[in-house]
C-alpha cells in the first residue's frame, strides 16, 4: 500500500513538472511571437532620449571583408606580418581562423581572424600599409532573437533540473523511480549544456568580430602576369591545336577516300554512257 501511495505521489509530481514545463514553453512561444503572457495594463512608453527611457541593447555580429592589392613579391611578407600581429595580440585579443596562400604567376592569399572590435581598424591599417585598399564590405547579423530564446531555454531547463534534484533527494522513492529520475535528470543536464554552449557561441560572435583580408597583386602586375602566362602557354596551345588537327584529318581521311572513289566512278559511268 505504501509503495502504491509513493508511486501515485511520484506520478503527480511528474504531472506537475510536465504542466509547468508546458506552461513555460507556451510563455516562451508567446514572447517569441511578440505577445505578453499577462495582459496587464502597461504604462505609456517613454520616448527615446527622455529620462526613464529604456536603453536599447544591440546584439549584432559583425563581419568585415577587405581586399588589399600590393606587389606580388610583398604578399607573403604582409600575410606573415598580419598573422604575427594577431597571434601576439598586438592590437588586442585575436585568433587566426584560417590562412590560405597561392603561389605561381598569380600569387594571392587570404587571412581570416576573429578579434575584438577595437582591433579591427589597426589590423586593416597594418594589412594595407603602403598598399592599395581594393574594396571593403561590412555586414551585421542581429542575434537579439536568438539570444533571447537561448536565455529563456536556459531558465526553463535550470528550473526543471532543480525540481528533478528535489525529487531525487527524497529517501522514500522506489528503485524504479530513482532510475527514471536519474535518466530524466541526465537528459535535462545534457540539453542545458548544449544550450549553454550555443549561448557562449552567440556571446563570442557579439563580443568579437570576424575579419577576412584577401591579398591580391596590383591590377597592372596582374595584367602583365596574364600576358606572360599567355605567351608562355602559347607553345602548348599550338601543340594542342596541331594534335587536334592531325586527329581530325586521320578521322576524316577514310571518308574523303570513299568520296573520291565515288566521284571517279560516276565520271567513268557518264563517259561510257555518252
Amino acid at each position: 500500500m505504501r509503495r502504491v501511495l509513493q508511486s501515485g505521489l511520484l506520478a503527480c509530481a511528474f504531472w506537475l513538472l510536465a504542466a509547468c514545463g508546458h506552461e513555460q514553453s507556451a510563455q516562451m512561444e508567446m514572447a517569441g511571437s511578440g505577445f505578453s503572457a499577462a495582459p496587464a495594463a502597461a504604462p505609456p512608453p517613454v520616448p527615446p532620449g527622455q529620462p526613464g527611457a529604456p536603453a536599447v541593447q544591440a546584439f549584432l555580429a559583425y563581419e568585415h571583408n577587405v581586399v588589399v592589392q600590393l606587389p606580388p613579391d610583398a604578399i607573403t611578407a604582409r600575410v606573415e606580418a598580419a598573422q604575427r600581429a594577431c597571434t601576439d595580440a598586438k592590437f588586442g585579443q585575436c585568433v587566426v581562423l584560417n590562412v590560405w596562400q597561392n603561389g605561381g604567376d598569380l600569387p594571392s592569399a587570404t587571412l581570416g581572424m576573429r578579434l575584438v572590435p577595437e582591433a579591427v581598424e589597426p589590423m586593416v591599417a597594418l594589412a594595407s600599409d603602403g598598399a592599395r585598399l581594393g574594396s571593403r564590405s561590412t555586414r551585421a547579423e542581429d542575434l537579439a532573437v536568438a539570444v533571447r530564446d537561448n536565455d529563456l531555454a536556459q531558465q526553463r531547463l535550470r528550473k526543471e533540473r532543480e525540481r528533478l534534484q528535489e525529487f531525487q533527494a527524497r529517501r522514500d522513492l522506489a528503485v524504479a523511480d530513482m532510475i527514471a529520475l536519474s535518466k530524466q535528470l541526465a537528459e535535462t543536464e545534457a540539453q542545458l549544456e548544449a544550450i549553454e554552449q550555443a549561448g557562449a557561441q552567440h556571446r563570442r560572435r557579439i563580443d568579437t568580430q570576424l575579419l577576412t583580408v584577401e591579398f591580391r597583386p596590383t591590377s597592372t602586375q596582374e595584367g602583365r602576369n596574364e600576358i606572360w602566362l599567355a605567351l608562355r602557354e602559347s607553345g602548348a596551345t599550338l601543340a594542342t591545336g596541331m594534335a587536334w588537327t592531325i586527329r581530325t584529318l586521320a578521322f576524316l581521311l577514310p571518308a574523303v577516300l570513299v568520296l573520291a572513289g565515288l566521284v571517279v566512278a560516276i565520271r567513268r559511268w557518264r563517259r561510257r554512257k555518252r
